[in-house]
């Protein structure tokens, strides 16, 4: 809400609602969900609010581009029934979710770079060259396979694996994420969206608006945080 308000003041659910461009109906379901504190009653029955719901509304509106309507929710409520410190740590959480992908961010641009001297042989190989080529076992190889990271396909006459160069690319890929401490269930997504961009080079696309959401999202953390202190420092906490 744009006003200035004052800490008696009584506030209908339709003043609460237009003030944040919500349906009345949308601000007694927060209330029901306890995303906004209870609010009193008048003689009639009526819901009456005051200037703490429309700081919890703020709160809750600025909580959820940054941090998903499902956990911004789980803050409200923990804060609604005095459980701040849980709170706070769904807060934590949340910038270390954000930490965590913005070195994943790094690790598979630092993976792509390395990528870019060693550009992979013409033709195929087979298992017991390529592992050569990358210093590990071939049985290292067939574990990533099996967790669909490299998808050789089978000789119709031997039966053996035979790697195409794009999956020479994505082995190399995979080898420096591994490096770097990615799991296989971490890297396996990384090598599929190098395979539905058609390679390394379209990635640069999705790596600089990936980016641009990571930092778009921490701004948004920093707005949600600050209304969501603004919240507790109304409440007296």
């Amino acid at each position: 809400m744009g006003q200035k308000l004052q800490d008696g003041e009584r506030l209908r659910p339709v003043d609460l609602a237009r003030g944040h461009g919500l349906s009345t109906q949308a601000v007694r379901n927060y209330e029901e969900a306890g995303i906004l504190p209870g609010a009193a009653r008048s003689p009639y029955g009526y819901r009456v609010y005051t200037p703490l719901h429309a700081y919890a509304l703020r709160a809750f509106l600025a909580l959820r581009p940054g941090f998903g309507h499902a956990t911004a929710a789980s803050v409200m409520q923990a804060v609604n029934r005095d459980a701040t410190e849980e709170a706070l740590r769904l807060v934590d959480e949340s910038h270390a979710q954000l930490l965590a992908d913005r070195r994943t961010l790094r690790a598979v641009e630092v993976a792509l770079r390395d990528l870019d001297p060693v550009r992979p042989e013409r033709g195929d190989t087979f298992v017991g060259p390529l592992s050569r080529r990358l210093g590990i076992r071939p049985a290292t190889l067939r574990k990533w396979e099996r967790a669909g990271v490299v998808r050789p396909r089978r000789d119709p006459r031997t039966g053996y694996r035979v790697y195409g160069e794009a999956d020479v690319r994505d082995a190399q890929l995979a080898h420096q994420l591994r490096r770097g401490g990615y799991l296989l269930e971490q890297i396996a997504p990384v090598i599929e969206q190098v395979r539905s961009a058609g390679g390394v080079a379209p990635l640069e696309s999705m790596l600089r608006d990936w980016h641009a959401r990571l930092s778009a999202r921490s701004r948004a953390m920093l707005g949600g945080a600050a209304a969501l202190n603004a919240y507790l420092e109304h409440r007296g906490q």
